[in-house]
């Protein structure tokens, strides 16, 4: 029942919100309707539990509205009549804009989308922004008062919106990925936000089939999606890139990712989201490790670092350089010892030290790096991981 729930979940509180122009409300509605269905459900499911669940929670908001005699005050919040129990289509994607609005905060946005469309608590979008609980559960309150304050509207944006909201919506839905695809303190991966990202960036393409950029973002999904059955071994120990065994890999995924990340890079623009699917592309179509085509991963670093010039993405382009024939390992360690200032906090700014320190011979150096990225370390496979590395380096330390 708890996997019916959290598919359902952004449905349910979508469909609620279009009725009720209220994100409040909407979520209130949701949860008592998930707890009658606790109650009700042992003695028979419907046949359309999503369908029950929306019904469910609107025939809850439109009582409470009533009750409270607020409809009058709530009706002109409304863009457009429910028309229907069921969700419509294109209700997740709604809220995701509502959420991504830009008179919000690019936190509270992450925030929003994680607690209304993906249904994560409270204290797992604090891990995921890796900030306190109380600081997170604020922003989400003030981002739902505002949006309420505002009148901010429950639907898509019209095509001369889109320009100023569509980065944000692309950028949340990857963050959501990249929060599942990182997994918690308890798992490698959580299938239901990569899950929920990867419908929410088809969604977009549907939405926008003429641009490349969510076409490129569902590239890179696709692509890192791939990966995942190798991303571990059968005693569910990290694996890392260079050592997956690449017949494991989703090749019908790969082959779709690589489609959409060519058609995004043909069309000319080379958003960030383009170059980040190219060089995921690089590495799919890699036979092995060792040949990886790592100038072309430089390069596309490079004009990745012209877009989007962050901490991260100097970091990865500094890795791509240190594996280059005749590298300068130690200018490149100069490089991330650079980035610590502004990669504070970050478990695989050491782990890439670590690495480069390593082959420069200097173990001792190398295991103080990833004593640095356990202290940063929360999941279980990740320690475990980082811990035989140390071992190996010093086995009797």
């Amino acid at each position: 029942m708890d996997e019916v729930f959290r598919t359902a979940w952004p449905a349910v509180v979508a469909s609620t919100a279009r009725l009720t122009g209220d994100l409040d409300l909407a979520e209130d509605c949701a949860q008592e309707a998930l707890e009658r269905a606790l109650r009700s459900w042992p003695a028979g499911e419907p046949d359309n539990r999503t369908g029950w669940l929306t019904t469910t929670a609107h025939r809850i908001a439109l009582d409470r509205l009533r009750r409270e005699a607020t409809l009058r005050r709530k009706l002109p919040l409304l863009v457009e009549p429910a028309g229907e129990d069921g969700p419509g289509p294109t209700d997740p994607l709604r809220l995701v804009f509502t959420c991504c609005h830009p008179a919000l905060a690019p936190e509270s946005q992450v925030a929003l989308t994680l607690r209304l469309v993906c249904g994560v608590d409270v204290p797992a979008i604090a891990a995921v922004l890796l900030s306190g609980e109380a600081g997170v559960a604020r922003r989400i309150t003030r981002a739902k008062q505002k949006i309420a304050a505002a009148r901010i509207p429950f639907r898509v944006p019209d095509d001369d919106e889109l320009p100023a909201r569509l980065d944000a919506v692309l950028t949340v839905v990857h963050l959501v990925h990249t929060a599942g695809h990182r997994g918690s303190a308890t798992a490698l991966r959580d299938p239901d936000l990569t899950g929920r990202a990867t419908e929410l960036a088809r969604m977009l393409v549907r939405l926008l089939p003429g641009e490349p950029e969510p076409r490129a973002l569902l590239a890179l999904v696709l692509l890192t999606e791939a990966r995942g059955p190798a991303r571990t071994d059968s005693a569910g120990d990290l694996v890392l890139l260079a050592d997956q065994d690449r017949s494991r890999w989703d090749r019908a995924l790969i082959h779709e990712g690589l489609t959409l990340a060519v058609s995004a890079l043909r069309d000319g623009r080379r958003g960030r989201f383009a170059l980040q699917a190219g060089i995921a592309g690089i590495h799919a179509t890699a036979r092995s490790w060792a040949e990886t085509d790592w100038p072309k991963l430089v390069t596309t670093y490079e004009a990745l670092m012209r877009v989007w010039p962050t901490p991260v993405v100097a970091l990865n382009r500094t890795v791509a350089r240190s594996r280059l024939e005749g590298a300068d390992l130690r200018g490149a360690l100069r490089e991330l010892d650079a980035l610590a200032p502004s990669l504070a906090g970050y478990p695989y700014l050491p782990v890439a030290r670590a690495d480069v320190l390593v082959r420069l011979d200097r173990p001792e150096e190398a295991a103080a790096a990833y004593d640095e990225a356990l202290a940063l370390t929360a999941n279980p496979v990740e320690r475990r991981f980082l811990i035989r590395r140390r071992t190996d380096l010093l086995p009797g330390a």
